[in-house]
């Protein structure tokens, strides 16, 4: 993991955890609202039924009471009787004649207000609840046959909601707002391990690879004088053997450490991508001519981008030299470049023929030293890093790395922006 690396990982951490507090604060916004909203619908409706089980007039004698019992109706407070605003209207059995107008509860409507409304609620297909404006209404059957029409005015209860509505939202941004800047500032604290961890480990790859020099330098010219001493061996040899391994291996690890690290950017310049893939692939003709393999470059002119050049040349150089080195006998190389979105995107394709490809676990083909088949794979040389460095480039570039297998051909597709 490389400082880039972190600080995706900080602001994965700040936005997750934001996010997470931000759907709890809208879950429990709703929750409130949605119960409020309930609570207020069903007070409503039992005042709206209570009116209405009373003719459009619960009150004659002052008292709360039940229509049935006549005993105080306890579901409302005394004080319902001066503060609730509503009128009815009872019709006919047609639907059609004013039988009766009661509008000595409200002040801001007119009898014929009052009949206008009633009349588009009255003449509904069927009897129930209904809203107009600031107005809950209910319709009825009465038992004498007659229709009635009751309007309650609940201004106040709708106020009271938007204003729970309006104190939800604030309240939560302001929540939501304190919990952005606590998990900022703490996410410096979460992450201080792991950079703790990046520092110790690029100083560890960097003494263990001076460290590793002398004892190998050492033992090569050891080796060499005992060849000169007497002669070459079939142990002096494949002591040189392992002592370039070991040496490769060393400037390797030099070379991851320095891969993830964050490139210069005083480096980065408007480069010819399309020059700097074609003069990278060119010296492997040769090479396939030797092995009997074929080379095939599909790399259009003037394909440009803003990068370090050296960059592009490494990641073409180890695609290139890993398809050579585990391409089929007399199979096929391809190269192809081109530029899916103008100005935004390069796209760099590297595929060689592999037959044996159908059945091999591609998803962890960019992990540090992981070889598909350790014996096999041993006597080709390598180390299992070159696919991680290549991996390692692309996400600098804010791209990616895949690989593919088709009708025998293992694809790399490198995607740079």
């Amino acid at each position: 993991m490389n400082a880039s690396a972190i600080r995706r990982l900080r602001w994965k951490i700040i936005v997750t955890s934001t996010a997470t507090f931000f759907l709890v604060m809208l879950a429990m916004g709703l929750s409130i609202n949605a119960a409020n909203s309930v609570v207020t619908n069903l007070s409503i409706h039992r005042m709206l039924d209570y009116i209405t089980e009373h003719g459009g007039e619960p009150f004659p004698d002052g008292r709360i009471t039940n229509g049935n019992s006549g005993e105080q109706f306890e579901d409302f407070s005394p004080e319902f009787r001066y503060s609730a605003r509503y009128f009815s209207v009872i019709y006919e059995s047609d639907k059609s004649t004013v039988s009766e107008t009661r509008t000595e509860h409200v002040a801001q409507l007119t009898e014929t207000d009052a009949r206008n409304m009633a009349g588009k609620a009255i003449r509904r297909k069927r009897f129930g609840y209904g809203r107009d404006g600031y107005y809950y209404w209910k319709t009825e059957e009465m038992k004498d046959g007659r229709c009635i029409a009751v309007f309650l005015n609940c201004q106040s209860q709708i106020s009271a909601n938007r204003r729970v509505i309006h104190l939800t939202m604030w309240m939560s941004f302001g929540c939501l707002s304190v919990a952005f800047l606590l998990v900022i500032l703490f996410s410096n604290r979460i992450i201080r391990p792991e950079i703790e961890n990046l520092r110790r480990q690029k100083q560890f790859v960097t003494n263990a690879s001076h460290e590793l020099k002398t004892p190998l330098a050492v033992i090569r010219a050891n080796t060499e004088i005992e060849e000169m001493i007497n002669g070459e061996s079939e142990w002096t040899q494949s002591t040189m053997r392992q002592v370039d391994r070991l040496n490769g291996l060393v400037q390797n690890l030099v070379m991851i450490a320095r891969a993830q690290e964050q490139e210069d950017r005083s480096e980065m310049a408007e480069i010819d991508v399309s020059r700097c893939v074609s003069e990278t692939v060119s010296p492997y003709e040769s090479l396939a001519q030797q092995d009997k393999k074929e080379l095939v470059q599909n790399i259009p002119p003037d394909i440009r981008m803003i990068a370090d050049e050296s960059k592009i040349r490494q990641l073409t150089s180890l695609l290139i030299d890993n398809a050579f080195k585990y391409c089929d006998e007399k199979g096929r190389v391809e190269v192809t470049l081109d530029a899916p979105k103008k100005g935004r995107q390069v796209r760099l394709v590297i595929s060689n023929s592999y037959a044996e490809g159908a059945n091999v676990d591609y998803s962890r083909f960019f992990e540090r030293f992981y070889r598909e088949d350790q014996a096999h794979n041993v006597d080709r040389g390598g180390f299992g890093i070159g696919l991680s460095i290549a991996e390692s480039i692309c996400h600098q570039y804010n791209g990616g790395i895949s690989v593919s297998w088709k009708d025998g051909m293992i694809m790399f597709t490198c995607l740079l922006m």
